[in-house]
């Protein structure tokens, strides 16, 4: 179990609301509190994101270890969260609900909860018909446990303002004086000087965690002292290769970037060859498409014999989209996006998006328009 969970944003494939997971009743064990419905968390993560290796990044309230002990039918559950925390695997928190909010409106990471967070709406009106970035534990066959994309649904919308959402933004101090987003914090690396602290520690790579602007300082989210500015963030994205739904190989590639992905595409390039087996590369280009990663952006330009490269999303509430053909420019290759070369051949997009494209995000919501209806959709 430990080899699943992380302290490194860079790992992480989904953010865990391990309160509401290891009370819900519905998963698969007896009892008002047992770790084995994490356990079978992990099944289901690691079958959702066709990684063996996933990991998660755990959050819970600090009642759940201390608030209930006689809930938990193993008392070794006890011990293990207690183990977890002392060595940081579990951030503990008295309240884990903010938290967990916020890192995935930092990192874009996905969490994993039960809680619909109907009180945080008027703080975080992003909340509002989000169909992207929840995910719901269910009972499954046999005692499983399956994940289910969340429509969030809407609700009092009639208090959500222009002036609130940009107070949540404010909050981050991440608006300059013209309410845009502050690149010149975005676009460099912050380090804690905390020696324990791993929220920053971008020897691992660069995180897509940013910091708390508190005056005119960036602070550390866990430990509240100044950041040290670190040179440059270099943006990076990780793409999977998955040949019938399983995964082969990961690639990482840096900012400023243009790689050819094909057969055979010369130095530089992602080479299939080797990847996917000979009987499978009919229809394959020497140079199938190229991609360009630029200011944390990624495009993607069909160079296909024969324009075969196909696209399409699998964010949506109702899994993946239709695919489609790539037009003769270059186009938006997103989070969670994945592309077709050649049938069963798959060229995936982590779900993860870098601090600029955070950024254009958050410039793009808007509140709903007053009078908007109260929850209308819960699953």
């Amino acid at each position: 179990m430990d080899d699943h969970l992380t302290t490194d944003f860079n790992e992480a494939c989904f953010l865990v609301d391990l309160s509401n997971v290891v009370r819900d009743r519905r998963l698969g064990e007896p009892g008002a509190r047992s770790l084995r419905r994490l356990r079978l968390l992990v099944d289901a993560a690691k079958e959702l994101a066709r990684d063996p290796d996933v990991k998660l990044y755990l959050v819970a309230d600090r009642s759940l270890r201390h608030g209930g002990r006689r809930e938990f039918s193993d008392l070794g559950d006890i011990r293990q969260l207690g183990s977890w925390v002392r060595r940081g695997l579990v951030e503990e928190l008295p309240d884990a609900d903010d938290r967990l909010l916020e890192l995935c409106e930092l990192t874009g990471i996905p969490v994993i909860t039960g809680d619909r967070f109907r009180g945080a709406r008027g703080e975080r009106p992003w909340l509002q018909g989000n169909t992207d970035d929840f995910l719901e534990p269910l009972p499954g066959p046999g005692g499983t446990v399956r994940l289910a994309p969340v429509d969030m649904g809407l609700a009092h919308a009639s208090a959500i303002s222009m002036k609130l959402e940009e107070d949540v933004l404010k909050k981050q101090g991440l608006l300059d004086t013209h309410r845009r987003p502050r690149f010149d914090v975005v676009s460099r690396n912050w380090r804690c000087e905390e020696r324990r602290c791993t929220l920053y520690d971008t020897t691992k790579g660069s995180a897509a965690l940013l910091p708390r602007m508190r005056g005119t300082a960036p602070t550390c989210e866990m430990h509240g002292g100044v950041l040290v500015d670190d040179g440059p963030r270099t943006a990076t994205v990780q793409l999977k290769l998955l040949l019938d739904g399983e995964l082969k190989a990961r690639f990482t590639l840096e900012n400023g970037t243009t790689v050819p992905v094909g057969r055979a595409p010369g130095p530089g390039g992602i080479a299939l060859h080797g990847l996917v087996p000979p009987g499978r590369t009919t229809g394959l280009s020497r140079v199938h498409l190229t991609l360009r990663i630029s200011d944390g952006l990624v495009h993607v330009l069909d160079r296909s014999s024969y324009g075969t490269t196909r696209l399409r999303s699998t964010a949506g509430r109702g899994g993946p989209g239709r695919w489609r053909g790539l037009g003769a420019a270059e186009e938006r290759f997103g989070g969670g996006d994945e592309l077709l070369l050649v049938e069963g051949v798959v060229l995936a997009r982590s779900g993860r998006r870098f601090p600029t494209e955070l950024a254009q995000e958050w410039q793009r919501r808007r509140p709903l328009p007053p009078g908007a209806a109260e929850v209308t959709r819960m699953h």
